[in-house]
């Protein structure tokens, strides 16, 4: 006899939810780590990427990083003087806001600074960024690009044409202007011709020490690009490694880019 749709089983049982519990150890790791480390940094991070900021994380191992949970940063830390931790620990969590985490380290002041002031990893700018530089494509043959992609070019705006099997520019193509937000198809652009605009950065806001001062530091540095650079033609070694290569980065985006702690 065949089973009725409406013939369910239903749980009585309860489930207890573990978000709260969660949040009170987070809470507990960031307390202990302000008893254990000498200094709290705060940080900024740009263009966020999780690969980059694992990398840092396994080269800092000696400290300790959380990143993505402000509220429970605060809570942690103290948001009023009444509230705060340690002493002056409630200036430090005014200023987490956005994009911003906490580095909890030994390191001296100029170690960090030095570190982190020159820390910019480039890499492939995403839809919905802000163009860094003017970008021109030459005019030419594409050599580097087979004669099979020259719809795809041309479906992404480039003025391409096939001449005896292979993918000629007709004209210098301009794919952006400096400051201008990107969309999809001139990321896909400066991708297959291997440019890479963004640049992973993290910016040192500031620091408090166990003697309870807290020190907010200047605007860093900036790192100078060119304002209009020229592009020539440049793709992954095969087909099948820049499928792979999308499909990865794809992945990445639409994961979850929050990380807590490590």
């Amino acid at each position: 006899m065949p089973k009725s749709k409406r013939d369910k089983k239903v749980s009585l049982t309860q489930t207890r939810k573990k978000g709260l519990e969660l949040k009170q150890t987070l809470i507990e790791k960031i307390r202990e780590s302000a008893d254990q480390y000498a200094r709290i940094y705060t940080f900024s991070v740009h263009n966020m990427r999780n690969v980059q900021l694992k990398d840092i994380r396994q080269e800092w191992s000696h400290s300790r990083f959380f990143f993505g949970k402000n509220k429970v940063m605060q809570l942690a830390l103290g948001r009023t003087a009444d509230e705060e931790y340690r002493e002056n620990l409630h200036k430090l969590t005014q200023s987490l806001q956005g994009q911003t985490g906490l580095l909890f380290t030994n390191s001296t002041e100029k170690e960090v600074l030095d570190y982190f002031d020159e820390l910019y990893i480039p890499d492939y700018a995403r839809s919905g960024a802000t163009a860094t530089q003017t970008v021109v494509l030459e005019q030419g043959p594409l050599p580097d690009f087979d004669f099979s992609m020259e719809p795809q070019l041309r479906q992404l705006g480039l003025p391409t044409q096939n001449k005896n099997g292979k993918i000629h520019l007709l004209w210098d193509h301009t794919v952006c202007e400096k400051d201008q937000v990107l969309n999809p198809e001139q990321c896909r652009i400066l991708k297959l011709f291997g440019h890479k605009m963004s640049e992973f950065h993290i910016t040192i806001e500031g620091m408090w020490n166990n003697s309870g001062k807290w020190k907010k530091f200047d605007a860093r540095p900036e790192h100078i690009v060119p304002g209009k650079v020229k592009v020539k033609p440049k793709k992954d070694k095969s087909k099948k490694d820049t499928e792979e290569k999308e499909r990865v980065e794809n992945e990445e985006e639409d994961s979850d880019e929050e990380i807590e702690d490590s």
